[in-house]
C-alpha cells in the first residue's frame, strides 16, 4: 500500500492552515481499530491547534477503557447534546473505520448530514465506500484503519512526532484488527509500522494484557455456554454459526463487547470455511461473519443480510425473528455453495 502523494498534499492543506473545528467519527459498537485511530487522529490534529471532538454512537467495550485520551470520546448515546453542537460547528468531518454513514445509525446519521458545508475525509479499510468525501484514504488491503492513521501521520510530520500515547492506541488497533496479528494483509510494511511505535517505548505485552486478559468472569460462562450449546454445524462441518438472545446475554451479566471475538473461534476448527453469530438486539439481529481462504464473507453479507466489510470479514443486519434469521442464512449456506462460492 502507498498513500498516494496528491492526497496527502490535500490533507496537508485542509489540517495545516488556521485552527477549526474538527469532528472525528467511527462506527457503531466502536472496536479497538475506530477507538485506537481515532484517539491518535485526534491527538495529532490537537497538536496543530485544532479542536478536535471524537464521537461514537455508542458505548466502547469496558476492556478498552483503559486507552490514554477516551475519557475524551463522546459517546453520542449518553452525550447528544455536546456531540450535535460538534457537528453543527465543525469545518472537517473525518470518517474513520467506517465507510457509510448507515453504520453510525440514524440519529447520528442525520445530525453529520446536516452540516453540509463541512469538509468530508474519509480514513478506512473498508471495501465499496459509498459516500462522497472531500479526500478519501480508502485502501481495502490495509490491516486496520490506524495503520492508514499512523502512516498518514508520519508522511505529514515524520516518525518522530508520534508519541507514547499515540502508538499505544494505534497499537491496540493494529493488533486487535489483525486477531493479534494472525490475519490476512500482514504485509513487511505493517511490521515497519509496528517498529515505529515500538520504538517509543511502549510497554506491548502490557497492551496484550489489558486487552485480551482483563474480561469478567460473566464473559467467560458466556463463552463457554455458546461454544457447547449454541454452536451448529452445516456441510459436513465446514460451516458453523451461533445465536444468543437478550435473555441468554442477561443470563451472563453481558456488558458491551462481550461477545467479541465468539465468531472467530470455530475457524479453529481445521475443515472450518466460514462461521456466523447472530447476537439479538432490541430492533434487529446483529450478525457478524468470518471466513478462511477464498470464501467472500463480503459479499455474502451484502447478498443477504444488507451489510458488507472485508473478504474474511463482515456484518450486516436482520430485522426479522431470530429463527427466521438463522433459517435465512442456511438457506443461503446452500445457496452459496451450489455458486461453488463456498
Amino acid at each position: 500500500m502507498k498513500l498516494e502523494q496528491e492526497k496527502i498534499d490535500a490533507l496537508r492543506l485542509l489540517v495545516e492552515t488556521e485552527p477549526k473545528n474538527i469532528v472525528i467519527l467511527s462506527h457503531t459498537n466502536p472496536d479497538g481499530d475506530a477507538l485506537g485511530s481515532s484517539l491518535a487522529w485526534g491527538e495529532a490534529l490537537r497538536g496543530k491547534g485544532h479542536k478536535v471532538t471524537c464521537i461514537v454512537p455508542n458505548k466502547y467495550p469496558y476492556y478498552l477503557d483503559w486507552m490514554t485520551g477516551i475519557e475524551q470520546m463522546v459517546i453520542f448515546k449518553s452525550n447528544e447534546e455536546v456531540a450535535i453542537k460538534a457537528a453543527a460547528e465543525a469545518d472537517i468531518i473525518f470518517c474513520l473505520d467506517f465507510h457509510t454513514l448507515s453504520r453510525l445509525d440514524e440519529p447520528l446519521s442525520k445530525v453529520i448530514d446536516s452540516n453540509s458545508s463541512a469538509k468530508r475525509v474519509l480514513i478506512d479499510h473498508h471495501l465499496n465506500p459509498s459516500e462522497s468525501f472531500d479526500v478519501m484514504f480508502s485502501y481495502p488491503e490495509a490491516s486496520s484503519t490506524s495503520y492508514l492513521v499512523c502512516n498518514i501521520i508520519v508522511a505529514l510530520w515524520g516518525a518522530e512526532s508520534i508519541s507514547a500515547a499515540q502508538a499505544e492506541v494505534l497499537y491496540v488497533g493494529m493488533m486487535t484488527d489483525t486477531g493479534n496479528f494472525s490475519f490476512s494483509n500482514l504485509t513487511p510494511t505493517l511490521y515497519r509500522t509496528l517498529a515505529v511505535l515500538a520504538e517509543t517505548g511502549i510497554n506491548i505485552p502490557q497492551i496484550y494484557n489489558n486487552v485480551y486478559n482483563s474480561f469478567t468472569e460473566g464473559r467467560a460462562r458466556l463463552f463457554g455456554y455458546t461454544i457447547n450449546r449454541k454452536m451448529r454445524l452445516l456441510r459436513k462441518g465446514t460451516v458453523a454459526y451461533m445465536s444468543l438472545t437478550e435473555e441468554e446475554m442477561r443470563r451472563f451479566w453481558f456488558q458491551q463487547g462481550d461477545s467479541e471475538g465468539f465468531v472467530n473461534y470455530p475457524l479453529t476448527i481445521k475443515k472450518m470455511r466460514m462461521s456466523a453469530i447472530f447476537i439479538e438486539h432490541k430492533d434487529f439481529i446483529r450478525v457478524s461473519l468470518r471466513s478462511r481462504g477464498a470464501v467472500d464473507v463480503n459479499l455474502f453479507a451484502g447478498r443477504y443480510f444488507e451489510g458488507g466489510g472485508h473478504h474474511n470479514a463482515a456484518g450486516g443486519k436482520s430485522f426479522v425473528s431470530m429463527a427466521e434469521t438463522i433459517a435465512r442464512f442456511e438457506a443461503a449456506v446452500e445457496e452459496f455453495a451450489k455458486e461453488g462460492l463456498l
